[in-house]
Formats: structure tokens, C-alpha cells, sequence
């Protein structure tokens, strides 16, 4: 199951949004607020640059790789240390509004048991300390 988890999910924007979760409880997002899966996103009273930047290094201080950016958008991948399952964590930037959206989402299996969640509530707290 570690070697499915190394597959590349589809991610990045569509219509200038993050993808929606799929119909499973391994996934969280900002963008969605009718869907079960949501969560809400990373609100900032700074200039966008330093809200990003928080962002980023909560990201890499959490253990999370960065991927890809690009104009407001960020990938980062989490790796859990035992089973070496791969999880995706997306962000958005939405400087107009003074928030970052977040998607998180496991590659594999149906239930994360609330990881991803949780991982917005570390991401969160390390963001707004």
C-alpha cells in the first residue's frame, strides 16, 4: 500500500480554487464549506508576503516537504514515518480576503482517523502561535 501512496494525485487550482475532497473522510478543504470535509482557512491581519512566508515555514517545521509553488498556490507533501504513506497538502493564497486556503488529503485508503484535520490544527496553531 506504501507504493500506492507514491502515486500522484490530481491537485493544483481549478476555476482558481482547490479541488473539492473526494467522498471520503481522508480530506479536508477550505474551499467547500457545503461539503463535510470542511475546515477553515488560515486567517492573517499581516501583509500577504508575511502570511505566506508564516505559512511556509510552519510547513517545513512540521515536517512537510514543499513541492511546488507558484503564484499563490503551494504543494507540500507529508510522509508518516512508519508505513511511509503519502499525504498532500495544498495551499492557496487569497490576499483580497487576508486568508490561505487549505486542502489536506491522504493519497490511499478511506479514513485517515483525523490526521489531515489535525495536521490543519498544527498548521494552524504554528501559523497564528
Amino acid at each position: 500500500m506504501s507504493l500506492a501512496s507514491r502515486k500522484q494525485p490530481e491537485l493544483g487550482l481549478v476555476d482558481g480554487r482547490l479541488r473539492p475532497c473526494p467522498h471520503s473522510p481522508n480530506c479536508v478543504c477550505s474551499e467547500w464549506p457545503q461539503q463535510g470535509a470542511f475546515i477553515e482557512p488560515l486567517v492573517f491581519t499581516t501583509t500577504a508576503s508575511e502570511a505566506w512566508r508564516l505559512a511556509k515555514q510552519a510547513i517545513t517545521a512540521s515536517g512537510g516537504e514543499i513541492v511546488m509553488e507558484e503564484g499563490g498556490y503551494l504543494h507540500a507533501r507529508y510522509v508518516t514515518p512508519i508505513l511511509r504513506f503519502v499525504d498532500d497538502l495544498e495551499l492557496r493564497l487569497d490576499a483580497a480576503a487576508q486568508v490561505i486556503h487549505v486542502r489536506s488529503a491522504s493519497r490511499v485508503g478511506h479514513s485517515d482517523l483525523g490526521a489531515n484535520r489535525k495536521r490543519v490544527a498544527r498548521l494552524r496553531a504554528a501559523f497564528n502561535p
